[in-house]
C-alpha cells in the first residue's frame, strides 16, 4: 500500500497489476476499506491495473473532523487520478462506493470509461437520513463497537450470519477500525445525497449490480437500470448488502464480463 497528497488530504491506495493495462479503480463502501476488495484485486489484476483506494475517513486515509458531502468524495477520486496520472480508467464501487461512482459519472465523464454501480440506491429518502443521523449520534457517544452488530445484522441475510463464513469476521474487523470522524463524515454525505434522480444523464456504459437480500436495494437498482438505456442489471443469488464478499466467483465474473 501507498499514499499520496490528493484535495487536501493524504489517500492511502493499492495498485495491482501490469503496467500498461486498463485501469480499474475500485472504491469501499462505509465501515470498510479496500481489503474490502482483496478477492476481486487478486481475480482482476492479470487483465487490468486495479487501483483500490480507502475513502476520505477510512483505512488508512486522513480522517478529517466534519461532515464530508458527496461532492468531496467526488472530488478526492478525481485529485487521487490527477495525482497518480490516470486520465481515464473504469470505475466501480459498492454502497457508498456506488454512489461515488455513479456521481463520479455524472459530473466527470470523460474520465471514466465503464462505471460498476453497487448495491445501493443512490439517494437517500427522509427515513434513511433519520437513520444515519441516530447511527452518527450512537459512534459520537459509544464510537464503533457499538455499530458492530447492528451492521452486520443489516449487511448480511440470517443464513450468512448464521453460516459465520470467514469473510465476516474480516468485515467485522474494518467497522471497528473505521474511525469515528470518517464514519460520522461519510454517513452525514449517505444522509444527504442524490444521484439516482438524473440516471439517464450518464453516458458511461453502467452495470448495476447487486445482491438479492439486499433489502430494497434490488428494486431500486433495478428501477435505475430501466431509465438508463443500454445499461446492464445483475442481481447475486444470496448475496446481501456486501456482496462482493458474499458471493466474490460471481460478483468478478459479472465485472470480467461486463468490461470485456
Amino acid at each position: 500500500m501507498q499514499k499520496i497528497k490528493a484535495n487536501g488530504i493524504t489517500i492511502n491506495y493499492q495498485i495491482d497489476g501490469p503496467d500498461g493495462a486498463p485501469w480499474l479503480v475500485l472504491s469501499n463502501s462505509l465501515a470498510t476499506n479496500l481489503a474490502m476488495w482483496d478477492q476481486q484485486a487478486a481475480d482482476l489484476k492479470t487483465a487490468f491495473r486495479v487501483l483500490r483506494y480507502d475513502q476520505r475517513g477510512h483505512g488508512a486515509t486522513d480522517a478529517p473532523a466534519g461532515h464530508y458531502p458527496f461532492d468531496l468524495l467526488i472530488a478526492d477520486a478525481v485529485a487521487l487520478l490527477d495525482a497518480l496520472g490516470i486520465t481515464k480508467a473504469h470505475f466501480g464501487g459498492l454502497s457508498m462506493g456506488g454512489a461515488t461512482a455513479l456521481g463520479f459519472a455524472q459530473k466527470h465523464p470523460h474520465r471514466l470509461d465503464r462505471v460498476i454501480v453497487c448495491d445501493t440506491p443512490c439517494q437517500s429518502t427522509p427515513a434513511s437520513a433519520q437513520q444515519w443521523n441516530e447511527r452518527i449520534a450512537i459512534a459520537e457517544k459509544e464510537g464503533m463497537e457499538a455499530l458492530v452488530e447492528p451492521t452486520m445484522a443489516r449487511w448480511f441475510p440470517p443464513e450468512t450470519l448464521k453460516a459465520d463464513p470467514p469473510h465476516l469476521a474480516k468485515v467485522r474487523a474494518m467497522i471497528r477500525a473505521t474511525p469515528v470522524n470518517g464514519f460520522i463524515g461519510c454517513a452525514a454525505a449517505l444522509a444527504d445525497h442524490n444521484y439516482n434522480a438524473k440516471v439517464a444523464t450518464v453516458k458511461c456504459k453502467t452495470l448495476f449490480m447487486v445482491g438479492e437480500k439486499d433489502g430494497t436495494a434490488p428494486s431500486a437498482m433495478k428501477d435505475m437500470q430501466s431509465r438508463l438505456p443500454g445499461s446492464r442489471y445483475v442481481e447475486l443469488p444470496g448475496a446481501g448488502h456486501i456482496s462482493n464478499m458474499d458471493r466474490s466467483a460471481a460478483f468478478t465474473k459479472a465485472i470480467a464480463d461486463f468490461l470485456a
